[in-house]
């Protein structure tokens, strides 16, 4: 019987945190970082989009490429490229400097995301997969929730180059265990010329949509920007770098988990949008209030996390995932008919539940997309589940601000919110019976 190696686990869970705190906590050090490099707010910006931008788009073209290589190098490589990064940008003298760094380390970071699911799956005995599988999926969201909180402390007492290294210790100990822990065996081996052009449509694509979506709160005639998107990914779904993954989705049947995971982050990602900005701009609330309420969603996120795991392993993946994401659409529910005059202990109820719920489904609904996979596609099946999240959690602070500009207030944007919890319930249940 193999060992299991829950460090591994472990170590997926602490650059799962690292990597999603990461994409929330430079967000804060904007307007320090720009008034101490002398440059303009949008100049700043890319200290963010910087590390986004490759982030997104190489996920897929890193997935194919990993299935090609040995998990061992490939994550030591990948975690420090990605300190190391780090420590460039909080050394950086010039905004291009920085922006170079942050660009860099972006591109560690679609490595380590697609590594995240392959290393818990891979670490243990199938019928514990729940467990590790819960670690990475509670920790991610954690961290992009604490991102603020943590970015805020950071400023207030060491300067906005804190924000950088705050992640190096963290790197350094999960190098150190992996080093000690991983298995032996395999290597790396360079991108060939069909990786790189995939890359290159891929990142194309993505950076076109995700420029589109930032500018578009200045002009909704930004939006055009996301239109060449389209060929280029038929483009590239025709070409080399596509066919496995549609191999992927076609032989585990998953393109309804996956379009649950993107539908369950943009709800998430446009709940915590609404909610911090109707609390501090129309009910007057402090911003530690603010903070303190919608705390209560990652709270009891991270308590119900490892218990998803557990009953996903006793019960089946699929009930659990199904139950978690169900729990979340009513807290979402919940929220829309709270009207204008917002009490905090009601809303902080509400997203206690909500949280409850994507605690408990967040592992299961990872462990069933990466056991559907054929064995020799993992990392592709890894790199397509954490696109679809990560563009859920880009998308849903737009598809919120969308809900309230069209429907005339916070409830029309929490309704939409809602309606994408409920759609992953449906998802994730109907794809349960096709495969039956």
């Amino acid at each position: 019987m193999p060992e299991d190696r829950w460090s591994l686990v472990a170590v997926a869970g602490m650059l799962s945190f690292v990597a999603m705190l990461d994409m929330n906590v430079v967000n804060l050090a904007l307007t320090d970082l720009a008034r101490d490099l002398g440059v303009s707010a949008g100049v700043a910006q890319w200290a963010v989009l910087g590390y986004q931008l490759p982030l997104v788009a190489l996920l897929l073209p890193a997935g194919r490429w990993l299935d090609q290589v040995g998990i061992r190098p490939a994550l030591l490589t990948a975690v420090g490229g990605f300190a190391v990064a780090g420590a460039f940008a909080a050394v950086a003298p010039w905004a291009v400097w920085l922006i170079v760094a942050r660009l860099v380390q972006g591109a560690f970071g679609a490595v380590l995301f697609v590594l995240m699911p392959v290393l818990a799956m891979r670490s243990v005995r199938p019928g514990l997969r729940g467990r590790a599988m819960s670690v990475p999926a509670t920790l991610g969201p954690l961290g992009a929730v604490t991102g603020p909180a943590v970015g805020g402390l950071l400023l207030d007492h060491f300067g906005w180059r804190a924000v950088f290294l705050v992640k190096l210790p963290v790197c350094l100990a999960a190098w150190l265990i992996a080093r000690r822990c991983a298995p032996p065996g395999g290597r790396l081996r360079r991108p060939d010329a069909a990786s790189l052009a995939d890359a290159g449509l891929v990142g194309g694509a993505v950076a076109a949509l995700l420029l589109g979506l930032g500018l578009s709160s200045a002009s909704p005639a930004w939006l055009l920007l996301g239109v060449p998107a389209v060929p280029l990914l038929a483009r590239w779904s025709r070409g080399p770098g596509g066919r496995p993954v549609r191999e992927v989705l076609r032989a585990g049947g998953t393109h309804g988990l996956h379009a649950a995971v993107l539908a369950v982050a943009a709800g998430f990602a446009a709940m915590h949008y609404l909610v911090a900005l109707h609390l501090r701009r129309d009910e007057a609330v402090s911003a530690t209030a603010t903070g303190l309420a919608v705390l209560c969603f990652p709270l009891a996120m991270g308590l119900t996390g490892p218990l998803g795991g557990r009953l996903a392993d006793r019960f089946g993946a699929r009930p659990v995932a199904v139950a978690g994401a169900g729990l979340t659409a009513v807290g979402l529910l919940l929220l829309v008919p709270l009207g204008d005059g917002w009490s905090l202990p009601a809303v902080a109820w509400r997203l206690a539940l909500a949280g409850a719920g994507m605690g408990l489904y967040g592992g299961p609904v990872q462990a069933l997309v990466m056991s559907s996979a054929p064995p020799e596609r993992t990392a592709t099946a890894g790199s397509a589940v954490q696109l679809a999240r990560s563009l859920g959690f880009t998308l849903g602070p737009a598809l919120g601000a969308a809900g309230w500009a069209i429907g005339g207030g916070v409830r029309a944007g929490l309704g939409l919110s809602a309606a994408t919890g409920c759609l992953a319930v449906a998802l994730i249940a109907r794809s349960g019976r096709r495969r039956g």
